[in-house]
């Protein structure tokens, strides 16, 4: 059976993008077609496409006859995209409210919401998944491609800045904002909820006051 390249070219986007936040290639450093053909076993056409997608991301930047360099991440970036998230988020609550099903919150969210001890990547996902499900409750499938978008951009955020303290260290989730936001939803307190939601997304990015590292080696 032959796999039409478009299907091999999505595996090859995933997987290049995966290695770039899991940080097996630096910020600033480079990957070729050459290279990433013999590492993948596949031929140059699905790279090459994956690579332009992650391009058109600004993941990447073409350097002609040199390869691809791995765009670094700035704390600009950062809190730019976080303080979208805080409009995004928050905003949407605000004019969604009515939106919220106490009895969906409770099945879809509720029960999602705990995480134990977890390495820094099933914390980070666990916590993009808290808020995108939360988001899918206000109906508007741009609010949630937008948040999506913005989240796997913070991925890559998180991996280049916190790499070197991740791959050494297990976190222990507290998650007391994410309890108190669907607290406040089932109370109908919304004011309340559009503050907790706040704090959770400013608290997540500055780490030490969500979740509690602890170094394995």
């Amino acid at each position: 059976m032959i796999i039409p390249i478009s299907n091999i070219k999505t595996r090859m986007y995933r997987n290049i993008l995966n290695s770039i936040i899991r940080g097996e290639y630096q910020p600033e450093s480079l990957i070729t077609e050459k290279m990433l053909v013999e590492k993948y076993n596949v031929s140059k056409s699905p790279i090459r496409e994956a690579l332009i997608e992650l391009c058109k991301e600004g993941v990447l930047r073409s350097i002609p006859r040199l390869g691809y360099e791995i765009i670094r991440i700035t704390d600009k970036d950062i809190n730019d995209v976080q303080s979208f998230r805080i409009l995004l988020e928050c905003g949407s609550m605000d004019k969604y409210w009515n939106n919220l099903n106490p009895e969906r919150i409770k099945d879809v969210i509720f029960e999602k919401s705990e995480c134990k001890e977890c390495d820094a990547f099933e914390h980070w996902e666990h916590n993009s998944k808290f808020h995108l499900e939360l988001i899918a409750c206000f109906g508007n499938r741009f609010l949630y491609n937008s948040l999506a978008d913005a989240l796997k951009y913070l991925s890559r955020a998180y991996a280049q800045f916190y790499w070197e303290q991740w791959h050494r260290m297990t976190f222990i989730s507290k998650e007391e904002h994410h309890k108190q936001i669907l607290q406040h939803i089932l109370a109908g307190e919304k004011q309340a909820a559009i503050e907790a939601l706040e704090k959770d997304i400013e608290e997540f990015a500055r780490g030490d006051e969500f979740f509690k590292p602890i170094f394995t080696d």
